[in-house]
């Protein structure tokens, strides 16, 4: 017999009487069924214990009744035995199974980028007023020749790898139709258009509607296959090869069965309402051998016109590992570290597997240079990107460009209550019933993800501007146009930057 515990609610939602006019908007906009009507005393009432804080009720509210706070009931204080670690083995005593979780890494980790700095010019070198001179943002991914061969007619005579063109260094990251909606993918595709950037389908395929946004999509083969086909390799700008994530490292995917509508069944290839589960391994990659096998079919089967990329996760060795994926052919290698976000992962991997972006992207780009294979490889990073700071200490770090994707969905209208993994998203992003789903008017939500990059981009222009140089490329691996505040000599020698003052 299984016994049901009690756990207290993590939030309380107050309700002003006053206010209130039981217009029921409350009920109609959460999906965690947290609002009801009382008919009994006529009045709108609340289950707390349902409430995530995702805020819906709170921004729809026509007259501002609702509040939404912290539950003030908590334990007795225990820095080892904390709410969250009580809770979690309460939960699991009921349930006996793993608890998942969405979004990426909540714990008070050391966020490297807000312990680095950009160092300005001043008189010696001077700033550069990008309202008045140009600045250069755009980025090539993909290999890049050891040397450059022109002929007396000033013709180039060194074939170049295939290459993809960057208006602005930032891309939005992988997020699979399934995990987050059709309105969101088609946002994503619309922005990634204008802005002249990418967006990556992540592993669940790509809707036919979207095949028209192919140049600025990027179509990615993960260990499932889903939606793997001729068709689908051959829209994409770029395919990459899917080997892990920073929010799961080392374990595959899943897409509960119950967020496998009629239209993702289609799109991914199997039965509607089944569980798409991607195996941990790719069974065809065993080793850097198979990978590079793998690499040259993608680029046979696309007639060696697209870059192929690589994503690993942030782990110890990730710089051995890039090594062997340059020499295996990877044309971009993508890193994505332990703060990188999901639509659902065991929450012990999330909190507990890989490490910093920050100190895997310093460890590869500093092997890559060591070995004198810099150039034959683009590096793209992700995980916890949240502003034009971060995007330019990451490529000051040797990063060629960065992924967004939860900065991306907060730009949509997530509140990161790390419910993804319910399908029950209230904001229509992490879901696939379409009554949620309509909630994101691809309209709006492309202006707003083209608005992002746009702020994002006159601010890195400002920062390279203040740095006293005119493109990006000038920052590109640059760490001393860095210094570390806060850190020790060990992790300053692995960022292989200077402490400030220094």
């Amino acid at each position: 017999m299984t016994v049901k515990t009690y756990l207290p609610p993590r939030f309380v939602v107050e309700r002003d009487p006053e206010r209130c006019i039981k217009c029921e908007v409350c009920i109609n906009q959460c999906s965690f069924d947290t609002h009801y009507y009382d008919w009994d005393d006529d009045e709108v009432q609340s289950r707390s214990g349902n409430c995530v804080g995702c805020h819906r009720c709170v921004v729809f509210c026509p007259t501002g009744a609702l509040n939404i706070k912290k539950s003030p009931l908590d334990y007795r204080d225990n820095y080892n035995w904390r709410p969250e670690v009580i809770e979690d083995i309460i939960k699991q005593a009921e349930s006996g199974g793993m608890l998942l979780t969405g979004m990426g890494n909540d714990k008070a980790h050391r966020i490297y980028w807000d312990h680095l700095v950009l160092n300005a010019s001043q008189v010696t070198n001077p700033s550069i007023d990008p309202l008045r001179e140009p600045m250069e943002l755009t980025t090539y991914l993909g290999r890049k020749p050891d040397q450059v061969v022109i002929d007396s007619s000033c013709s180039l005579e060194t074939v170049l790898a295939p290459q993809v063109r960057l208006d602005v260094p930032v891309m939005f990251a992988a997020m699979s139709y399934g995990a987050v909606s059709i309105n969101v993918h088609e946002s994503l595709a619309r922005a990634a258009t204008e802005m002249g950037t990418m967006w990556n389908t992540g592993e669940g395929g790509l809707h036919p509607t979207l095949y028209k946004y192919g140049k600025n999509t990027i179509v990615q083969v993960a260990s499932g296959r889903f939606g793997v086909h001729a068709e689908y390799l051959g829209a994409g700008g770029i395919v990459e090869i899917k080997i892990g994530q920073g929010a799961k490292p080392g374990i595959g995917g899943h897409l509960p069965g119950e967020k496998v509508s009629a239209e993702v069944s289609s799109t991914r290839m199997i039965p509607m309402g089944t569980d798409a589960l991607s195996p941990a391994p790719q069974h065809d990659i065993y080793s850097i051998e198979d990978l590079s096998q793998l690499i040259y079919a993608l680029k046979e089967a696309t007639l060696y016109e697209k870059p192929i990329s690589v994503k690993i996760a942030a782990v110890h060795n990730a710089a051995a590992i890039a090594s062997g994926m340059v020499r295996a052919g990877a044309d971009i290698i993508v890193l994505d570290g332990i703060r990188g976000a999901t639509g659902a992962a065991p929450k012990v991997i999330r909190d507990n597997v890989g490490i910093p972006i920050e100190m895997a992207l310093a460890a590869v780009d500093t092997r890559l240079r060591q070995e004198g294979i810099r150039n034959r490889a683009s590096v793209v990073v992700s995980g916890g990107i949240r502003n034009s700071a971060d995007v330019a200490k990451a490529i000051a770090l040797g990063a060629d460009a960065v992924y967004i994707g939860t900065a991306a969905l907060i730009a949509l209208g997530c509140t990161v209550c790390q419910q993804c993994h319910t399908g029950k998203c209230a904001w229509g992003i992490c879901t696939t019933d379409l009554s949620l789903t309509k909630r994101v008017n691809p309209d709006i939500g492309a202006r707003r993800l083209a608005n992002l990059l746009r702020g994002w981009s006159l601010e890195i222009k400002d920062m390279l501007g203040g740095l006293g140089v005119n493109a990006l490329e000038s920052l590109r691996g640059n760490r001393l146009h860095l210094r570390g505040v806060g850190l020790t000599d060990t992790e300053l020698n692995i960022l292989g930057v200077r402490a400030a003052g220094d």
